[in-house]
C-alpha cells in the first residue's frame, strides 16, 4: 500500500488504482503477512466499520472517528465533499453489507446506499481508542447495473469518452459492447502498453533479453522513483518494464523506448492503430511547456512532428521541466498527447494476452481495480493514464471459467477536469458486468 494520494503522470495515476486513496502512514506500516484470507478481526474493527456509515452520510465526528495522522493528510473538508460526491450517485448510505477481515485490524467493506454500493478498505490503529488510520474508496456500483444503464452513463459524461467491451480467443477482439470505440482519444500514460509490447515482440525475436542491462537516461518528471536514482544507473529492460507499468515510471519509460529504438516503438504503435511519432514523457511534458513548440506540433504533419523532436533535442534533453503545466486547466489534450481509439487499445491488450509469461505478469503486479472485483476473475492485467482533462483506462481479464476479455475506455475534456474516481467507478462496472456473463 502507498501513502496518501499518488501524483498523477502528467499529473497521474490515476488512482494508481485509479481509485481514490484516503489514507495515513500507518497504513504503509501494515506487515505484509497481517494482510491474509480469513484473518480474524479485532471487535474494533466491525465497530469501527459500522461507524463509517454515519461518517458518510455527515453525521459522524470526524475528528473522534479518524486518527491524527489521518486528518493530517485528509481535511475534513475532503472527506465530506467525497462523502457528498457518494451521495450524489448513489443517494445515503443505509449500512454494511459485507465485512471481509485482511487482518485484525483492517477488512474490506461493502457499503450500501440507497441507489448502489461502495467498496471500501478500512484500517484503525490498534491501540485504543482504535481510530482510523486509513479509508480507501475503491468502486462503486448501482444496484441491478446493466450493459444498458452502463453504456447511458458513458453517454452523459461531459466532453468526449467511449469505451469498449471484447470477448478474445481466436480472431480480432469480437465486440461485446462500444460507444465510439472507433475514435481515437487521448491516452495519458496508457500509451506505454506500446513500449511494453514492442519490448516483448524483440524479446520473442530474440532481439533482446530481459536480463539485458542498461543505464537509465535522462529523467522526466513523476509519476516514478527512477528520476532520483544517480546518472547512469544500471538497471535490466525488465526492471524498466516493471516500474513503467506497475508504477507508471516516466523515466522508467522513456530509457526503454529509446533502448528499444524510437522507429521500431513507432512502427508498434502504428500496427497498434496509434498516433506517431511516439513522444517520450520528456518530450511530452518539454513540448506542452513551450507556447511555441505547442503550436508547431499541432499544426505539423508526422513527418514535421519528427523533424521538430530532432531539431530540439538538445533543448528538451537539457532544459528544466515545469510540472506546473499540469496544476490547472487542460494544456493542448488535442495534440500533445498520444491518441488511440477503445477498439484499437483491445487489439493490443490482446496481443499482450498472447506474448510471454513474464509480459503478462508484469501486466498484473497493479491490477488498477476494487480487490474485490479483481477476486472475480483468474487474470487481471492494467495500465491507465491521464493528465488534467483526460483519463484512459485499460484492462485485460481472464474470468474464472478461462474466457479472456478486454475493456478499454476514455473520457476527455478541454473545458476542465474529468472525475477520474467517476471514470473508474464506471470501468469497474464493466468488469463487474463481464464477470457475470
Amino acid at each position: 500500500m502507498l501513502p496518501v494520494a499518488e501524483e498523477r503522470l502528467e499529473a497521474e495515476e490515476l488512482m494508481r488504482g485509479l481509485a481514490l486513496w484516503l489514507m495515513a502512514m500507518a497504513v504503509a506500516l501494515l506487515p505484509v503477512g497481517a494482510m491474509a484470507q480469513g484473518a480474524v478481526a479485532d471487535p474494533a474493527l466491525r465497530a469501527k466499520a459500522d461507524a463509517l456509515v454515519a461518517i458518510l452520510d455527515g453525521r459522524g465526528s470526524y475528528d473522534t472517528y479518524f486518527a491524527a495522522s489521518f486528518r493530517d493528510k485528509v481535511p475534513a473538508a475532503q472527506l465530506s465533499a467525497i462523502a457528498a460526491q457518494l451521495k450524489t450517485a448513489l443517494g445515503a448510505p443505509q449500512k454494511i453489507e459485507t465485512f471481509t477481515a485482511t487482518s485484525a485490524w483492517s477488512a474490506d467493506l461493502t457499503v450500501g446506499y440507497a441507489r448502489g454500493t461502495a467498496s471500501v478498505r478500512l484500517v484503525i490503529d490498534p491501540a485504543p481508542p482504535h481510530a482510523a488510520t486509513g479509508l480507501l474508496i475503491t468502486g462503486t456500483a448501482p444496484r441491478d447495473d446493466s450493459m444498458a444503464k452502463l453504456e447511458a452513463e458513458f453517454r452523459a459524461l461531459p466532453g468526449a469518452s467511449g469505451f469498449g467491451l471484447y470477448a478474445l480467443g481466436q480472431g480480432k477482439p469480437a465486440p461485446i459492447l462500444e460507444y465510439r470505440a472507433d475514435v481515437a482519444a487521448p491516452l495519458g500514460s496508457a500509451f506505454k502498453l506500446w513500449v511494453l509490447a514492442e519490448l516483448a515482440r524483440q524479446v520473442a525475436a530474440d532481439e533482446r533479453h530481459w536480463a539485458d542491462v542498461v543505464t537509465v537516461g535522462a529523467p522526466s518528471l513523476p509519476s516514478g522513483v527512477l528520476q532520483t536514482w544517480p546518472a547512469g544507473s544500471p538497471v535490466t529492460v525488465q526492471t524498466l518494464a516493471t516500474m513503467m507499468i506497475s508504477i507508471s515510471d516516466n523515466t522508467a519509460t522513456d530509457t526503454l523506448l529509446t533502448t528499444l529504438g524510437r522507429a521500431k516503438v513507432d512502427a508498434m504503435a502504428a500496427a497498434a492503430g496509434g498516433s506517431v511519432p511516439v513522444m517520450t514523457t520528456r518530450e511530452m511534458f518539454a513540448l506542452k511547456g513551450d507556447a511555441a513548440l505547442t503550436k508547431a506540433w499541432a499544426a505539423g504533419s508526422v513527418d514535421a512532428r519528427r523533424t521538430l523532436l530532432v531539431d530540439n533535442a538538445v533543448k528538451i534533453s537539457t532544459g528544466k521541466l515545469d510540472p506546473t503545466v499540469f496544476a490547472g486547466k487542460p494544456v493542448a489534450i488535442d495534440s500533445v498527447e498520444w491518441f488511440a481509439s477503445p477498439a484499437a487499445m483491445a487489439g493490443l491488450l490482446d496481443r499482450l494476452r498472447t506474448a510471454d509469461p513474464t509480459t503478462r505478469a508484469i501486466l498484473a503486479i497493479n491490477p488498477g481495480i476494487d480487490p474485490a472485483i479483481a477476486k472475480r476473475f483468474r487474470y487481471v492485467g492494467f495500465k491507465g493514464g491521464g493528465e488534467p482533462g483526460v483519463v484512459a483506462l485499460d484492462y485485460l481479464v481472464q474470468a474464472k471459467d478461462g474466457r479472456w476479455y478486454a475493456a478499454t475506455g476514455n473520457w476527455h475534456r478541454a473545458d476542465g477536469p474529468v472525475n477520474d474516481m467517476r471514470f473508474a467507478g464506471l470501468m469497474g462496472r464493466a468488469l463487474t458486468l463481464l464477470a457475470g456473463r
